[in-house]
């Protein structure tokens, strides 16, 4: 484990255990345990950002990826399997995808999954890309980009306005509890890592 993981992982450890019931604590927290080949530890942190939020497609798959490193393959199976439907019925493409990769290298079958039908689309056809958003095809677009720069436009493309709000709502919590001074770029660069996990835009 590299100095830069370790402190990843006490800063998303800290996160998640001042706050149980933020889900961006324990999916990061799953995260950064997995990129240090911590798998055990990282299934139990992904275990409870699913609990709290079981329509996180991305949890998932880092949760089915874990089972797999750790040679539980029924159980990555069963997880995936799991995942792939919540993706593909919620539209999260690139969850969806990765998770029948990691399920046919286990040589299990990709489940069928039936399309929600076309009546049931929003008015706008806005479908919010943040892999935990519980409004699915019902997401409301934001008026206009947050910001004026690259990311600014890539939110608005991409987040719908609940899940933005979300965001702003969860940022002041990451401010707080990691203490960053956003005049420094340190701080910046920290709560622009916190805020693209959150948002699915890694």
């Amino acid at each position: 484990m590299t100095p830069a993981q370790a402190e990843r992982i006490a800063q998303f450890r800290k996160m998640a255990q001042d706050d149980p019931d933020n889900e961006l604590g324990h999916f990061g927290l799953g995260k950064a345990l997995l990129e240090a080949g911590e798998f055990a530890e990282a299934t139990a942190a992904f275990e409870r950002a699913l609990a709290l939020n079981p329509e996180f497609s991305k949890a998932y798959q880092y949760l089915g990826e874990c089972y797999a490193r750790l040679e539980q393959r029924e159980k990555a199976l069963e997880v995936l399997r799991r995942g792939y439907e919540v993706a593909e019925r919620r539209g999260d493409r690139v969850p969806r995808d990765e998770m029948a990769q990691w399920i046919r290298q286990l040589g299990g079958e990709v489940p069928r999954v039936s399309k929600v039908p076309p009546s049931q689309e929003s008015a706008t056809g806005f479908r919010c890309q943040r892999p935990g958003c519980p409004a699915g095809p019902f997401a409301r677009p934001l008026p206009a980009p947050p910001m004026n720069d690259e990311l600014g436009q890539l939110i608005y493309q991409r987040i719908c306005a609940d899940c933005w709000r979300d965001w702003l709502a969860m940022g002041i919590k990451v401010i707080n509890e990691l203490r960053l001074d956003l005049s420094e770029e340190s701080g910046q660069k920290t709560y622009e890592l916190y805020m693209k996990q959150y948002l699915g835009l890694e």
